[in-house]
This record gives structure tokens, C-alpha cells and sequence, in this order.
């Protein structure tokens, strides 16, 4: 929504989107259940809030979506979440702060990577009628994609011998087993994201633009 200052209008935007982010984490469609990890869709409320809203809207509801998956990963632990939630740590203080960057910090890129690549299309004009469409699947498409990247990377980087020992494989394995997770899992997440976006967020930008 056009507007510089975080006014009462958007404090209200984000606080409504937030309590979206909040009801998605909390029912079967926002946290699907795997055999090892969740496929989530909560990303998509957080990338359509960032376009709408802005970036540091985007990161609040991000940060939102990080502390569900926080709490979702505590109360029904899954053989991951000790990636996830500090209170799952198998490796004390160290751990927990890196399950607090994976579940929250992830999830706040996402929100201010979609509300800038928004910024950067507007400013190049993509947002223009005849290329919103392609410029909004973009968006969703990346902002689904940082969401994978950064979570499974940061997996790989911080967590490789925890992981290794859940999915009882070497440590030289893992690599293969994010790509897998990645390609199977991140990229029709990505392209859900990208179509779901696109659509909706066109629809909303219609109703805001004729305000």
C-alpha cells in the first residue's frame, strides 16, 4: 500500500496479515506434514504482505511465520527439529542459536527479499499492467526460494553432522539429501508460491490501486 510512514492504515494491513500468517501455521494447509520435515505454505501470506506493505512489513511477518514454525516444531517435534527449535537443541547454547536463525531469521529474509525485488520492478516499471503478472510470479517464485535456500543451507552449513545422524547416512551424504529435499520439495513450493501470488496479489493491487 502507497504510504512512507507506518501508519495506523498499516499497522492494521500487517497486523491482519499476521493473524493470516498466524491461522495458515496453525491448521493442516499451512504446515503440511512430511515423513522428515513440514512443506509449508505460510511463506505466501508473508510475500504478498511484503508487496503490499513493504519490506519491513514483509520481515514482521516473517518473523510471525519463524515463531509459528518455532512453536509448531516444539509442540509436535519432528526427527528435524532440532533445527528448529532452540528448546529441541542436541548441541546446548551453540544449537539453539542456530535453530533461532534457521526458524526465524530464514524466515525474515523472505519477507525483505520479496518487498525489494517488488521495489526493484516498480522502479524499472514491471509493475506496469502488462507485466505485473510476470513480475509478481517472480517475486513469488524467489521469495519461496530464499525460504528453501537459506533454511536448507543453513541445514547443511550449521547442522550437517546432527543431520547425517537423523537420516542415519555419512556425513558426505548430506549434501545429495538437501539437494533432494530442495528439488523435490523447494521448487514446486516455489512455483505454487509463484502462481498463487501472482493471482491473488494482482487482485489486491487492483482493489488498493482504486482506492
Amino acid at each position: 500500500m502507497k504510504t512512507k510512514k507506518h501508519d495506523t492504515s498499516w499497522m492494521v494491513s500487517v497486523a491482519l496479515m499476521a493473524a493470516i500468517v498466524i491461522v495458515l501455521a496453525n491448521t493442516p494447509l499451512g504446515m503440511i506434514q512430511l515423513p522428515i520435515v513440514k512443506a509449508t505454505t505460510v511463506h505466501i501470506p508473508v510475500i504478498i504482505g511484503a508487496i503490499l506493505l513493504g519490506p519491513s512489513a514483509g520481515a514482521i511477518l516473517g518473523f510471525v511465520f519463524g515463531v509459528c514454525s518455532l512453536i509448531s516444531n516444539t509442540m509436535a517435534p519432528t526427527l528435524l527439529s532440532f533445527a528448529f527449535s532452540p528448546f529441541m537443541s542436541t548441541t546446548g547454547l551453540l544449537g539453539a542459536v542456530k535453530a533461532i536463525w534457521i526458524s526465524v531469521g530464514c524466515r525474515v529474509l523472505i519477507g525483505v527479499a520479496a518487498g525489494w525485488l517488488w521495489k526493484f520492478f516498480k522502479k524499472v516499471k514491471m509493475n506496469e499492467k502488462n507485466k505485473q503478472i510476470i513480475a509478481l510470479a517472480i517475486t513469488g517464485f524467489v521469495g519461496s526460494m530464499v525460504n528453501t535456500v537459506t533454511v536448507m543451507g543453513s541445514i547443511y552449513v550449521l547442522f550437517a553432522q546432527q543431520y547425517a545422524e537423523a537420516k542415519e547416512v555419512a556425513v558426505t551424504a548430506v549434501w545429495g539429501l538437501i539437494m533432494g529435499t530442495v528439488t523435490a520439495s523447494g521448487i514446486p513450493e516455489a512455483i505454487a508460491a509463484a502462481v498463487i501470488v501472482a493471482v491473488v496479489t494482482k487482485v489486491l493491487l487492483r482493489i488498493v490501486n482504486a482506492r
